[in-house]
């Protein structure tokens, strides 16, 4: 009985110090590089529509399952990503992303990117900027890359004077040098900036919410001529950077499926040079 049991013991030693090794190297992990099944997010609007009617079939074709998941923040996607429920989301640029991640000490990064519908400024009381009045009341997003993004546009659109020397890419309300017209820039949690045309004069809402709430690009008293570094990009866990079903969705943004999907249904986005 004594030598059974000790070469059972000898025999389960053996085989957790293989089980051991292929951890080490990796083999333990061949079938989550292969996986067929994943989940996306986004937030409401033509982020989700995009990864609905552009991506979500091409990644189908080649033979995954595809889950997607709609936010109305711009916090929980990334925490959800890194917790490991996402294994990608789409609703970001990428000073937001580094930003975010800077912050929650998340290893998060960007692996292609995608198009956005540019950031606008509407109203129901004003039908252009010429219309403007001294004293307005300007809603903006208050998230911090964000807010220096729409405090920028301001500027290019001669509402506000930034103080010189200031990274544009840091730009807050502290920033503003000069405003002339006495504008009250309010800003305001993003996905909330529609519901603020009912009582401000101006809002300057960042284009999935502004066309998930009913709103169109073609509605805005002006547009952003948005830069690259504000164009939206996919996000993965670094640790996820390189594996297959990663490589797969970067691709599926290259295809002709996808590029007639954005024809079709989000004419006036700014693309990334791959898609021009």
């Amino acid at each position: 009985m004594q030598s059974k049991r000790r070469t059972f013991i000898a025999e389960t030693l053996r085989a957790l110090a293989v089980i051991g090794l292929a951890t080490a190297l990796g083999l333990g992990n061949a079938h989550a590089d292969d996986k067929k099944t994943l989940t996306i997010g986004a937030t409401a609007g033509s982020n989700f529509d995009q990864l609905k009617l552009g991506i979500k079939p091409v990644l189908e074709k080649k033979g995954y399952t595809v889950k997607l998941v709609e936010f109305n923040d711009y916090v929980q996607p990334n925490l959800a990503l890194a917790q490991g429920s996402l294994d990608a989301n789409l609703f970001q640029h990428v000073i937001y992303l580094k930003k975010f991640s800077a912050d929650k000490g998340l290893n998060l990064v960007d692996i292609t990117k995608a198009p956005i519908a540019p950031l606008g400024l509407y109203s129901k009381k004003r039908k252009s900027l010429a219309d403007l009045k001294d004293g307005d009341r300007i809603t903006l997003p208050n998230d911090p890359s964000n807010l220096a993004r729409a405090l920028v546009f301001l500027e290019q659109n001669k509402l506000i004077k930034v103080k010189a020397g200031v990274d544009p890419l840091k730009v807050t309300e502290k920033d503003v040098a000069e405003n002339p017209r006495k504008l009250v820039l309010t800003p305001i949690e993003a996905a909330q900036l529609p519901r603020t045309l009912d009582d401000a004069e101006f809002a300057l809402i960042n284009g999935n919410f502004a066309i998930s709430s009913g709103l169109k690009l073609t509605e805005a008293v002006a547009l952003e001529k948005t830069p690259d570094h504000y164009l939206n990009v996919v996000a993965v866990k670094a640790e996820d950077k390189d594996k297959p079903w990663t490589r797969d969705i970067v691709a599926a943004f290259r295809t002709p499926e996808y590029r007639a999907a954005l024809d079709k249904h989000f004419a006036g986005y700014a693309r990334p040079a791959y898609l021009q």
